[in-house]
């Protein structure tokens, strides 16, 4: 889909092609044939269907900078990429004209992603745009801080983060624009998991 001049595509789970003045892939995973490689890869934590280093080679050449966090650096450390950046949660940086800055993610009443793994999801400026996407979390105090959000890409399946439910709460605090739920049809989550949310949330959405 298009926003005001940047394509949004979610390709599968939580992975999602961002294009404007640059190509920015996401959480690649699953991502079949690639026609466009990527300028920059973010990838928010080490579980398989988030970095996988199969896909983030489909999706790379020799030019991609990747960012992600310590702990995916060495399932990625055979792929022959160039630069892989390094962050933390409240980590900011500009590359390649963009701004990405690393916002906290983690679980708040389950074990699968704790605050202590410093995983992450990602605030990405693009072309004067704010696109967050959230990686695996739960509504989380830190969201009440995010402004001006353009497009929010939140997790809606539960069992490993937000429910449907949980996640329309998280958009009164963001105030996202327009908000496309993730992480359901594939190993968690239905697709009437995505229509809750969207009858829920207090703002657009938008299920692609």
């Amino acid at each position: 889909m298009d926003y005001e001049g940047i394509s949004v595509e979610r390709i599968y789970h939580d992975c999602f092609k961002i294009k404007g003045s640059r190509i920015v892939y996401i959480d690649p995973y699953q991502v079949g044939d690639v026609d466009e490689k990527a300028d920059l890869v973010l990838i928010t934590h080490e579980h398989y269907d988030h970095c996988s280093p199969r896909d983030v080679e489909r999706v790379s050449d020799e030019n991609t900078i990747i960012i992600t966090v310590a702990d995916c650096q060495s399932k990625l450390s055979g792929l022959g990429v160039r630069n892989i950046t390094l962050v933390e949660p409240g980590d900011k940086v500009e590359l390649l004209g963009l701004a990405i800055e690393a916002v906290p993610a983690y679980n708040t009443n389950k074990s699968f992603h704790t605050k202590e793994y410093n995983w992450i999801g990602f605030i990405l400026t693009m072309d004067g745009k704010r696109i967050y996407h959230a990686g695996d979390t739960d509504k989380i105090p830190e969201m009440e801080s995010f402004e001006n959000i353009d497009v929010a890409l939140l997790p809606v399946s539960g069992t490993y983060v937000m429910t449907a439910m949980e996640a329309a709460e998280a958009c009164k605090v963001i105030k996202p624009k327009l908000a496309i739920p993730m992480h359901y049809g594939a190993i968690v989550g239905t697709q009437g998991d995505a229509e809750t949310f969207k009858q829920r949330a207090p703002c657009r959405v938008e299920i692609i």
